[in-house]
């Protein structure tokens, strides 16, 4: 043995003594382990099981929106250091800042120059069962024979003249792709020259359509060669969220006002192309959506709105919008307000619809209490069996109301005119002169269904449309005589968001992909 350790080469030797100390190190480190409570026990270690190989995740690619973390120590800072905190805390600042940029509204004025172009029911026993059928696409439940079959002159000469309406004659549904992303709102320019369709979309785009446009028209500007793109349509983006609802100016045709998830209201200045903001909360941080907006026929410069959270407010746009002299905010609901209308020819008049599954009137003549309290008078009130979506006054006094309850609810108080401020409806008085059976499941993907009646109907037959789920819109009456179910060929999704035009006979209707049906 000695003569084989004496036999060692200078390079076996050297390599044996590396072993050493490698191996003391070892022993060195287990033991500072051992000590500092971070070494393996046995037990833990005889029991661990190699685990079975699963195959790696789909990598799934993100956008990175924030800056990434960069090492402390590259730049020469000291871990611990009051530096290293002070980078750690900009770190986080600028993570909740870069969060709160997605859902930030943007203040200030904007050109068109600078925006790119581009029924359910209850049982004796109060159980809840359908009086209405599942959604059965293009399953018409309102026919000719209907139509034929009316007795009443007046109802079948009324019913000929509404299913008389057909869709565009120059363009199919799928060829108008008003808004880029899911409509949520609807209307018609005021003008009776041509029809000019305005909607707002789930991203705060507003798309504009001249639909008086031929198909010949639009061809003879194209270049023969490219491809057919449908009817020139301007898309403009004033929002960046959900554009709940928007009404021209009783006062001016040319001021369109927009209510937006963004908690904003703008005013769009159709005659010098600009959007102007005209509400917004005084705290530019505050996140409380809109779901509704007016302007009074009384006052060109009163502006009401309503939130998501159960607010109606009322603002005096004269006044400088970092003062709230001209803002008076009242809690009406405890929930979401979905939507509210003034009485056209009375303004004070208020009907609002809640989550809640109420339909409230309120008049704004008389205003009582403080702080919380401080509200408009009461006058009546209604509740559902479900939430109610939409409360829509019409000239006649009538409100209409759709609920998740399957049915459309249709309340008479045309004697509104004679109430005094101290008036107080009884159930029975807020009790539904009709309940139409309507099928209002939209679900998920599809906008909520809203029945919009025409404001100034020319023969005076008030009337309304609402989405049809068999992906049709349906025309009633305000006695709850269907008229018609407006249907064509080309249209693939539910037209939800249906709307009159003001005075004609034409009615334009928006999908959950942003496309265009219109009836004329």
């Amino acid at each position: 043995m000695a003569r084989q350790k004496a036999e060692l080469s200078e390079y076996e030797r050297k390599r044996q003594e590396n072993i050493a100390k490698t191996q003391a190190l070892l022993r060195n480190l287990e033991m500072e382990a051992a000590e500092a409570g971070l070494a393996p026990t046995a037990k833990s270690s005889a029991s661990a099981k190699p685990k079975s190989k699963k195959p790696a995740p789909k990598k799934i690619k993100q956008v990175e929106v924030v800056p990434r973390r960069t090492s402390s120590r590259l730049k020469g800072i000291e871990a611990d250091s009051e530096t290293a905190k002070r980078k750690a805390e900009e770190e986080h600042e600028a993570r909740k800042e870069a969060d709160k940029a997605k859902r930030q509204r943007i203040s200030g004025t904007f050109n068109f120059g600078d925006i790119v172009v581009g029924g359910k029911g209850w049982d004796q026993h109060g159980n809840f069962v359908s009086i209405v059928g599942p959604a059965v696409p293009y399953e018409r439940t309102f026919t000719a024979n209907d139509v034929k079959d009316t007795t009443d002159k007046e109802l079948r000469a009324l019913r000929e003249k509404m299913n008389a309406l057909e869709l565009w004659e120059d363009y199919e549904p799928n060829e108008i792709k008003l808004t880029p992303e899911r409509i949520y709102s609807m209307g018609f320019h005021p003008t009776t020259d041509k029809p000019l369709v305005f909607a707002g979309d789930k991203l705060g785009n507003l798309g504009i359509c001249d639909c008086s446009q031929k198909v010949s028209e639009v061809k003879e500007e194209d270049d023969e060669d490219a491809e057919w793109q449908g009817p020139s349509i301007t898309t403009l983006k004033p929002h960046t969220r959900t554009i709940h609802t928007f009404q021209f100016s009783p006062h001016d045709s040319n001021a369109l006002y927009s209510a937006s998830y963004d908690s904003t209201v703008r005013k769009l200045d159709l005659a010098k192309g600009v959007a102007v903001e005209v509400y917004a909360p005084a705290d530019k941080n505050a996140d409380a959506p809109l779901s509704g907006v007016e302007i009074s026929k009384n006052d060109a410069n009163m502006l009401y709105f309503s939130t998501l959270d159960g607010q109606f407010g009322m603002y005096d746009m004269r006044t400088p919008s970092e003062k709230a002299a001209g803002l008076e905010i009242f809690r009406l609901s405890e929930k979401k307000i979905g939507g509210f209308t003034l009485h056209p020819l009375h303004p004070h008049l208020v009907a609002t619809a809640s989550l809640d599954r109420t339909l409230k009137i309120w008049d704004l003549r008389k205003i009582n209490g403080k702080g919380d309290w401080r509200l408009p008078a009461l006058v009546g009130e209604h509740e559902s069996k479900l939430s109610v979506s939409h409360a829509a006054w019409n000239s006649a006094g009538q409100v209409a109301t759709a609920s998740y309850d399957d049915t459309i609810k249709i309340h008479d108080l045309s004697n509104c005119a004679r109430w005094k401020t101290s008036t107080s409806l009884t159930d029975a008085e807020m009790k539904p002169s009709v309940v139409i059976p309507h099928n209002n499941q939209t679900g998920r993907w599809v906008t909520i269904l809203r029945a919009q009646w025409q404001l100034f109907p020319q023969d005076g037959v008030q009337r309304f449309c609402i989405g049809n789920m068999n992906r049709f819109v349906d025309i009633y009456t305000a006695k709850g005589h269907q008229l018609a179910q407006l249907g064509g060929e080309g249209i693939t999704a539910v037209p939800a968001v249906a709307k009159f035009h003001p005075t004609q006979d034409w009615v334009a209707a928006g999908t959950a992909s942003g496309k265009l049906c219109l009836w004329m």
